[in-house]
């Protein structure tokens, strides 16, 4: 087991961010997670990263209890992730965006940061702008590098928040293409994404929050199937329909 969630609850004074949040999640899995705005993905992604901690529960990484342990540990002991909207150092070019994560994602010398960031930039296919200052990118290419930075600390699991949210449908298949790759070199993967039909091109399990809680986990199209999810999700209402 790489990851996993026991009972784990957040508040926000009426607001359940968390409510007793079961989740596993094996070594080279590939996991969706689905919900309205506002079930509680985002915060899902905040308590296993250390951005938040729990009120209750307990968050496990190979083993360890790391509940308590600060975000900047978690990431060096190998948790990675992008965010819904990209935030480079605009001002810094495309390369150095990618060393600083390659060199303090994971604390490394230098020389180690280097060849990494040039390997990552390859893999995402923005060598060709790595010294393009990342303020002057495209949105695909600012998306690609938010993907960069975060492989960049050689996660063991690479968690990516919307990051197909704002693209083409073009530019959505490139990307897929790009996550589908990382997932066959070996990267486990957990991805919150509206944009559907792009996760379960490359998810093999699904999960759909609903006001903080798990409503469904399982296999995509059995739960994209399950009347309560189509409800809760699509709004179908199969019982009046």
């Amino acid at each position: 087991m790489l990851l996993k969630l026991t009972g784990v609850s957040k508040r926000f004074g009426a607001v359940v961010a968390s409510d007793a949040i079961d989740l596993h999640l094996e070594r080279g899995e590939a996991l969706g997670i689905i919900g309205a705005n506002g079930a509680g993905k985002s915060s899902l992604f905040n308590l296993i990263t250390g951005v938040m901690r729990p009120d209750s529960g307990v968050v496990e990484f190979e083993g360890r209890d790391i509940t308590r342990v600060a975000a900047r540990d978690r990431c060096h002991a190998g948790i990675g992730r992008s965010f819904q909207i990209p935030r480079p150092f605009e001002t810094l070019t495309v390369f150095e965006n990618v060393m600083v994560a390659a060199e303090f994602g994971r604390v490394r010398p230098q020389a180690d940061a280097v060849a990494i960031s040039g390997r990552v930039l390859e893999m995402t296919g923005l060598s060709s702008k790595a010294n393009t200052l990342a303020g002057q990118i495209t949105l695909l290419d600012r998306k690609r590098l938010e993907l960069a930075r975060a492989l960049a600390t050689e996660p063991e699991v690479l968690l990516l928040d919307e990051i197909a949210g704002g693209l083409t449908e073009a530019e959505c298949h490139e990307l897929v293409a790009l996550i589908k790759s990382l997932h066959a070199s070996g990267i486990t993967i957990v991805w919150i994404e509206h944009i559907v039909h792009a996760l379960l091109s490359v998810v093999s399990r699904l999960i759909v929050l609903e006001f903080g809680r798990k409503i469904a986990d399982g296999e995509p199209r059995a739960v994209m199937a399950d009347p309560v999810v189509r409800k809760s999700y699509l709004g179908i209402d199969e019982a009046v329909s």
